[in-house]
């Protein structure tokens, strides 16, 4: 038998997801991968050949055959990350690593790493290829704060694992022009920048190698779609031109105070919305700098989304500042009045480096500094209204309350209702039934997800309350 021999070099890109804290590996059933493991595939030169792994689908392969590794990450998966890199060099690999966290906190990362990226990829990634092949690989590469989005190549979705529903993403901006304190984009602020709209388009008709029902959805992954409204509803009215079955899209809330903006997410046929809804505190989303969400409005908002057959996907954070137990106890029955029609629920997080963070460093606050339980599920700081017990409590009473099989069945037959009959009747049942899918895709993993990683899992964190001194954030790798 003659062995194989390699006629180029290989990369193997991989994109971190699981928690080390796990008893057993936690695969998603998530329906459109992330974005940078494709987009660094598209960026690598071709005189290497590239797979792309992402941990969300599949475990890692240790016995991969890729001569180089790279490894995104973010800042919770960092212990995770680093055994990841230390298995792989062990083994002789040279190992890559970047994300959001590697370019937060890039001295904290290196020594993790052969080398790190710091900031964004497309700048530097092609040289860091070249310098890996010659042998001229530098510790770090920087690719400065906030370079602009020109000439970005479309995303390798051919790399893309079979086991999600929708390959085509893509990205039309990057930034957020919104200052809320614990954002991680506000740990070191860029300005908010677009991209060229026929390079989006040119994304999303890259389909080559795709079946044909997989060129038929896609997703739109910035952090606010709508930062700019005139460029959002130019790129809008481009899109609506594909015929896509459905897209998604994330933008911020106040943007649908512009009625054009709305109608034009309907002639995309956009299907699903994810909103920072966050909180039905006011005084809580004042705490966090989030000014622009009017509670008053959520209804009106939420209603005329649901007209256009539009499924509201919101984020919504349990334990900021000024939340009460009474705000709590009336909680479920607020979420039902609103419209809302699935929530993805997350306890407040002080991710480290936020103006969040900081402030609650300075009051002595942060009693759980174990960096691999950043990710939302559990309680890290001591409230200043709330136990952590009823944090936990009412974070299980609502979620229960909230994604209860009668509720959930209850939302479903609103949201159907209330769609408007436009166009044919043929379109009128594609909406209907993709908007059902979805809508029952979402809220089964959500009501799943609380019940695997957060209920009766109360005594894994414990906060030191009569602590009196100041701490700092202790990031350990695992």
């Amino acid at each position: 038998m003659k062995m194989q021999i390699k006629s180029r070099p290989k990369l193997l890109i991989i994109v971190l997801f699981q928690n080390l804290l796990d008893e057993k590996p936690y695969y998603a059933k998530n329906p459109a991968p992330p974005l940078p493991g494709i987009l660094l595939a598209a960026l690598t030169p071709p005189e290497v050949e590239v797979e792309v792994l992402h941990e969300m689908v599949r475990p890692i392969d240790y016995n991969t055959d890729a001569d180089f590794i790279a490894i995104s990450f973010m800042d919770y998966l960092s212990p995770h990350a680093y055994e990841v890199a230390s298995k792989f060099r062990a083994m002789g690999k040279v190992v890559i690593g970047g994300g959001k966290f590697a370019s937060t906190l890039p001295d904290e990362v290196e020594p993790y790493f052969d080398s790190i990226c710091v900031g964004e990829a497309h700048k530097v990634w092609a040289q860091m290829v070249n310098d890996l092949l010659t042998g001229k690989l530098k510790n770090k590469y920087d690719a400065g704060l906030a370079p602009d989005l020109d000439n970005i190549p479309a995303p390798r979705y051919d790399l893309v694992e079979s086991n999600y529903f929708t390959p085509i993403v893509t990205e039309a901006s990057r930034g957020c022009p919104h200052p809320c304190t614990y954002c991680q984009l506000n740990i070191k602020r860029a300005p908010y920048r677009t991209r060229p709209i026929q390079d989006v388009i040119r994304d999303l008709t890259n389909t080559k190698g795709l079946s044909w029902f997989k060129r038929k959805t896609a997703m739109i992954l910035d952090n606010n779609l709508g930062g700019s409204l005139i460029n959002a509803k130019n790129l809008l009215k481009e899109i609506a031109k594909l015929k896509f079955w459905a897209i998604g899209a994330q933008y911020s809330i106040e943007c649908l105070r512009d009625d054009e903006y709305v109608e034009l997410l309907a002639k995309a046929n956009c299907r699903m919305s994810f909103l920072g809804m966050e909180s039905l505190n006011e005084e809580s989303l004042r705490d966090v700098e989030k000014k622009q969400n009017k509670v008053e409005e959520y209804k009106e908002f939420f209603y005329k989304l649901n007209k256009k057959g539009i499924l509201t996907f919101a984020g919504f954070m349990f334990a900021l500042d000024e939340d009460t137990p009474e705000y709590y106890e009336t909680l479920p029955q607020k979420l039902e009045e609103v419209g809302v029609n699935v929530i993805l629920p997350s306890i407040s997080i002080p991710i480290y480096g936020t103006p969040l963070h900081k402030k609650m460093l300075d009051e002595n606050r942060i009693g759980d500094k174990d960096i691999s339980h950043y990710e939302g599920d559990h309680v890290l700081f001591r409230h200043k209204h709330l136990t952590e017990e009823q944090i936990y409590y009412y974070y299980e009473k609502v979620i229960k309350i909230f994604y209860s099989w009668r509720k959930i069945l209850k939302r479903w037959w609103r949201f159907v209702s209330l769609q408007s009959f436009d166009g044919s009747v043929k379109e009128y049942l594609l909406k209907t039934v993709l908007g059902s899918i979805i809508y029952f895709k979402l809220s089964i993993f959500q009501r799943h997800h609380a019940q695997e990683r957060v209920f009766d899992k109360r005594i894994v964190t414990k906060l030191d309350i009569n602590t009196n001194h100041q701490t700092e954030l202790k990031i350990k790798a695992a």
